[in-house]
């Protein structure tokens, strides 16, 4: 072999070994001598191939990327601008995507597919899970000749799988796209990142790292929190979660109430300290949590209305059949990933919303599961999310709920209003006349800065009011409007106190904890909690509206949320828990998303899918009220279980200590 690859020039030709009665036929046929070469070329076809390199196993990169999607995995409409009818890829605003005819989504050239090690390419290793992956590389051994080139990476890819499951993320595949992934999600893949990095003297700052965290994980992050802080490196944690609380070492608490009513050190130290603070929200829940019995309620017979969901197929998700009683509060719960939000958001909600109100000759269509019985219970569908109430200065809670309307129609029945003829809508900030002209209606005006972001100050000419002199002339019990606009939820209560239509939503809202909140404060400005609370009160407004009509029934509503309790302390937990049910007391349907044990405890039913998140989920593993599933040993049963084990500890000892 050495003197042929010498005379051939690092190729040589191999007759293949075929039978004796074919052996002369095969020394005149070519198609019978393989060709091998030192080289990275092939003598037969005439393909040569790079030196190997980093960048080969890379979608990121030119070198590696599949040249048909760009290393994308799928084609979008934007890939197929060449095509001329590549404007029928958008469908309802959104962009269809297909899987890359070449790679199938591998994201990776090839050249760089072919390459194998242990019988894998690097786009085989990135479609497991990190579960799977970790497994993978604990069962692989290595050779004399391997150990010397791969023992160190080997060790490092193993410690940096460690981490990922250690923050409760071995569920998610290497190769998921970032866009996909939640924020709680991001953020535990960069304290992973950290964790891996063994840096010291290190000051970390995260905001509620257990967004998104069922119970059973919460534990395991609050370790590698730990595994940080003894690296000899500080953390500094906004965090809601009463477990984390009570095992961190310094305790900073800040109230006591919120907005401008916030801001002052309440307490400080361990979480004794908190508890016997005499101003402290925190400090009182820790010590007085909220009570349960466990018990639903609401009793719901076997016969009594259900919505029946058959043949559930999507992602992970593989159930037969499940049902939700109608006029309940449901909560969905499951270890991240178990397939929650999949289930209740693209297969519920979106089959409700194409289905509800059909015409009774029109033959229902369901996406993703086989049917979907007692969609005649449900007159409405509305998904209560996070997302903003408004992009601009001018929407505000005031304007949002309605009530804004009838404040103004107060000012325009005003005497002075009259005799100058000034209707109701002088007294609207979005219209010409009234409002302030300088800054259009916003009570700001924007800076434009050459090489910094934006600035926005209050106007020069009203002051923030918003309206012009003459409207501002216009006063409704010694107050403007532009004062009533900066009124503060809890005043205004007292404030409108004889005028029901107004106080009324003004109640609604201190209810739910927002009485810190002006009446026009710009919806920009507020966080998702926020908006997604003012939105429950237009919701319950709305309610009161319809029941108060007579001869007409309210129309049932199917509410659909996905975890609400974020960035919630425990005392806004308990009033949205009261809201909650007020919803349902009103003859609705409510189907919450949650891992917080409070809100799992008040409710009806419980649909719990599991066991595990990605593959290893979307199974129905319990459907069952609290007390009855805490029995059950699936992970949100055992924490129900130490949760109202615990519960009833304090009750005990509240009783002995009397």
């Amino acid at each position: 072999m050495q003197l042929a690859l010498g005379l051939g020039h690092d190729v040589l030709g191999v007759t293949l070994d075929l039978p004796e009665k074919k052996k002369a036929r095969a020394a005149t046929e070519q198609k019978n001598i393989a060709y091998l070469s030192l080289k990275r070329a092939c003598p037969s076809c005439g393909m040569s191939f790079p030196d190997p390199d980093p960048k080969l196993f890379s979608y990121n990169s030119k070198a590696g990327a599949c040249p048909t999607c760009t290393g994308y995995g799928v084609i979008t409409a934007a890939l197929k601008k060449a095509d001329p009818d590549f404007v029928s890829e958008y469908k309802g605003g959104e962009i269809d995507e297909e899987l890359c005819p070449d790679c199938h989504g591998a994201r990776l050239n090839a050249t760089a597919r072919a390459v194998l090690w242990k019988g894998m390419g690097i786009h085989e290793l990135g479609q497991k899970t990190v579960d799977e992956v970790a497994k993978v590389f604990q069962a692989i051994k290595l050779t004399e000749r391997e150990s010397a080139i791969a023992k160190d990476a080997v060790k490092e890819i193993q410690s940096r799988l460690s981490f990922l499951q250690d923050v409760g993320l071995g569920y998610l595949s290497l190769d998921r796209s970032a866009p996909s992934l939640s924020g709680g999600e991001a953020q535990r893949i960069r304290l992973a990142a950290q964790l891996g990095s063994n840096l010291r003297g290190v000051c970390y700052v995260l905001d509620e790292p257990t967004i998104g965290l069922h119970p059973r994980d919460n534990t395991i992050l609050i370790n590698a929190l730990e595994a940080l802080s003894k690296n000899g490196n500080t953390l500094l944690v906004v965090e809601h979660d009463e477990d984390t609380i009570r095992r961190a070492d310094h305790i900073i608490d800040i109230g006591p109430g919120a907005g401008i009513r916030g801001g002052t050190l309440v307490a400080q130290g361990c979480v004794d300290d908190i508890m016997q603070a005499p101003n402290s929200v925190t400090g009182h829940y820790l010590k007085s949590p909220i009570a349960h019995t466990g018990k639903p309620h609401r009793v719901f017979k076997e016969d009594a209305p259900k919505l029946i969901l058959e043949g559930v197929q999507r992602h992970n998700l593989d159930i037969e059949s499940v049902g939700i009683p109608i006029g309940s509060l449901t909560v969905v719960t499951g270890v991240s990933g178990a397939g929650k939000s999949t289930f209740a958001r693209e297969v519920l909600l979106s089959n409700l919303i194409a289905n509800t109100g059909r015409k009774s000759d029109e033959k229902p269509h369901f996406i993703d599961c086989r049917t979907i019985r007692g969609i005649e219970f449900i007159d409405r569908v509305l998904e209560v999310d996070q997302t903003p109430i408004g992009k601009t200065p001018r929407s505000c809670p005031a304007t949002y709920i309605g009530f804004f309307d009838n404040i103004r129609k107060l000012f325009a029945a005003s005497v002075d209003a009259q005799t100058r003829g000034y209707g109701a809508g002088r007294f609207s900030f979005n219209n010409e006349g009234g409002r302030c002209e300088a800054c259009a209606g916003q009570g700001l005006r924007t800076i434009e800065m050459a090489f910094l972001p934006d600035v926005k100050v209050p106007c020069e000419v009203c002051h923030g009011a918003r309206f012009n002199p003459e409207t501002l002339a216009i006063t409704w019990k010694e107050k403007t409007i532009g004062d009533i606009l900066q009124m503060q939820v809890d005043d205004a209560v007292e404030f409108f106190e004889a005028m029901p239509t107004i106080a009324h939503p003004l109640s609604l809202l201190r209810d739910m904890g927002l009485g810190y909140l002006t009446l026009g404060q710009p919806s920009p400005t507020l966080s998702g909690g926020e908006a997604q609370r003012i939105k429950l009160v237009t919701e319950l407004t709305k309610v009161r509206d319809d029941v108060g009509r007579r001869g007409r029934r309210a129309p049932h509503t199917l509410y659909v949320l996905d975890e609400p309790t974020v960035g919630l302390h425990m005392a806004d937990v308990a009033k949205l828990i009261n809201v909650l049910q007020r919803l349902v007391d009103a003859g609705n349907t409510v189907v919450v998303i949650e891992h917080n044990l409070d809100v799992i405890a008040e409710a009806d039913w419980i649909i719990d899918l599991g066991p595990e998140g990605g593959p290893q989920g979307g199974k129905l593993i319990g459907a069952d009220t609290p007390l009855a599933l805490s029995r059950k040993k699936t992970h949100t049963g055992q924490a129900l279980k130490t949760f109202f084990a615990a519960h009833r500890k304090r009750v005990q000892s509240k009783k002995l200590s009397k």
